[in-house]
């Protein structure tokens, strides 16, 4: 008896928590804590994972703390990871990436992006993906330091040669040398190439500008 009450507690908490998600996000959140109490108490951790997700868009999108956000999808990953769900995991994991490269904190990225490039990369289905987060490492590594970049690629190609023939790692060859040469018109012209076949998104715009400032004299822009 003791076990459907927690549950029908745990349901209340959660019908709560979306019920107030608009009104009072942070009373929301407070009853999805609840409810996460109960079923990391039970032993449920994917349904917990998933309030834990639930919570962190809540940070996301109406509270706009973006460090909460981050812990919370930390938290899922980890619970994801404890029950195997590791695709589930790595999606929490991205989310934790994009945004510790927002908030600057590129060393954190870096090693996201490469776990999840390691773990996609011997998987037929995802493959695909892990030249994208190998990518998005280099840039971290790029804005922190240039020789770490080319030191990083190198390691990416070898780890994983498909990499060596995407277009990604052709526009960072590009954006080395334009670096090198502190050449701020050839470093915005590699840029517009490659955005004129796979459009740039707000997360690689923000990231390619914040090199680009690093080269001397350079406006901050990519026009």
């Amino acid at each position: 008896m003791q076990l459907q009450n927690k549950l029908d507690s745990a349901t209340s908490f959660v019908d709560a928590g979306n019920a107030y998600k608009k009104a009072d996000p942070q009373e929301a959140i407070n009853c999805l804590n609840q409810a996460i109490d109960i079923y990391t108490d039970m032993g449920r951790f994917t349904i917990a994972a998933k309030h834990h997700i639930t919570i962190a868009e809540i940070y996301e999108s109406e509270l706009v703390d973006i460090e909460k956000a981050i812990a919370h999808y930390e938290q899922a990953a980890d619970y994801y990871k404890g029950e195997e769900s590791n695709s589930s995991a790595n999606k929490c994991l991205l989310k934790v990436g994009h945004y510790s490269a927002q908030l600057e904190q590129y060393q954190k990225a870096i090693e996201i992006y490469e776990q999840v490039a390691m773990s996609t990369m011997d998987n037929p289905l995802l493959k695909y993906n892990a030249k994208e987060y190998f990518f998005k490492a280099s840039l971290c590594h790029f804005i922190v330091d240039e020789l770490n970049a080319k030191l990083a690629i190198e390691k990416y190609e070898e780890m994983f040669p498909a990499f060596s023939d995407s277009r990604e790692l052709k526009l960072l060859k590009k954006l080395l040398e334009a670096h090198e040469e502190q050449n701020s018109e050839a470093f915005t012209e590699a840029v517009k190439e490659f955005d004129s076949v796979s459009r740039l998104d707000q997360w690689l715009t923000t990231m390619l500008l914040r090199i680009k400032k690093t080269i001397q004299g350079d406006a901050g822009d990519l026009k």
